[in-house]
């Protein structure tokens, strides 16, 4: 009799996993399709190319167009002008973005999908600049106006990365860029955690990364983590060792500040106390809190932007998460 009665449930339980299949893959495509219909207009100055063309006599029209990138006298920016190895980093960066039009493709895409689930939020003004590759400020984004250093996005191997260690400069890529101007976004809508746990900190990266999730659908994972493919397949393949780790040390609860560095903070691995540590990315503690967060947004029926004032101590209960082993 149970057998009978099992093989008539399997059916339907089989239909019913297509039908939330299909429903789910419909949701999708109304999403995208919503967010396609979002009128947007970018406006993207390329002061980088207008700086380095205009000349000394071209600095009193720049300095009316932008008079908030021109702080210190003439006399400063004509020395500018006129060193060489400022000279240079025009042409590269110039010979490197000669065309803008994919990334203003892509920002477009970006800023329509932060207006679908911000509706309130205003697209700012883009402009392009060099920074002398000050890559912890590649991307400066205020109220209106996003400033997208491209000295910071050569590629990995270009000369001027030389003396950077490597998990620095393999970010220091165009592929990249995107995901820093989301990054950018997060910080402003994601609140600082109050909490001091090691497990909000987790979160509160936890939540910018599914954030980002939302925001660049179509992008490579590894790539809003900052991570190689080596690095991401990695990570996926230790989740449940480093999970383990994490419970064992009884990290969850800690206040300790250097957890942050070992576990957090851009670094070329993270700090176990292990062998594998050398074969390990850095921040893992955020790949984990990602993985807490999407395990909660998958089990629980909450908006964006609730999620995103939540405790992390709630987040993480009613996440239920459980690492791939």
């Amino acid at each position: 009799m149970y057998c009978k009665i099992l093989g008539r449930v399997k059916p339907i339980f089989m239909l019913l996993s297509v039908f939330l299949i299909i429903f789910s893959c419909n949701n999708s495509d109304k999403t995208a399709q919503e967010i396609a219909a979002i009128p947007l207009e970018l406006s993207i100055s390329r002061f980088d190319r207008e700086f380095a063309s205009s000349g000394e006599d071209g600095l009193p029209a720049l300095r009316q167009m932008y008079p908030y990138l021109f702080p210190a006298p003439d006399s400063v920016w004509i020395a500018k002008m006129n060193d060489s190895l400022q000279v240079e980093l025009f042409q590269e960066v110039g010979n490197a973005f000669n065309s803008f039009e994919e990334e203003e493709e892509g920002l477009v895409q970006l800023f329509k999908h932060v207006k679908y689930y911000f509706p309130e939020y205003t697209v700012p003004k883009v402009i392009t600049v060099t920074n002398d590759v000050d890559y912890n400020n590649r991307i400066i984004l205020t109220d209106n106006i996003l400033f997208i250093s491209l000295d910071n996005y050569l590629g990995p191997e270009h000369k001027y990365y030389g003396g950077f260690q490597r998990y620095i400069a393999k970010t220091l890529d165009r592929g990249f860029m995107l995901s820093d101007v989301a990054s950018a976004f997060t910080k402003q809508v994601v609140p600082r955690p109050r909490d001091r746990t090691f497990l909000a900190r987790m979160v509160y990266f936890g939540k910018e990364l599914y954030l980002k999730d939302k925001l660049l659908p179509n992008m490579e994972e590894r790539k809003r983590i900052g991570y190689t493919e080596e690095e991401m397949d990695w990570a996926y393949a230790n989740e449940e060792p480093m999970w383990r780790n994490f419970i064992e040390n009884e990290y969850l609860y800690s206040t300790e500040n250097k957890l942050n560095q070992r576990f957090l903070d851009p670094a070329p691995f993270s700090k176990f106390g292990l062998e594998l540590d050398n074969e390990s990315p850095g921040r893992l503690g955020r790949f984990v809190g990602w993985q807490i967060v999407r395990s909660f947004m998958e089990k629980n029926t909450v908006g964006i932007k609730q999620m995103l004032t939540m405790p992390a101590e709630e987040i993480f209960k009613k996440s239920n998460y459980k690492p791939r082993n």
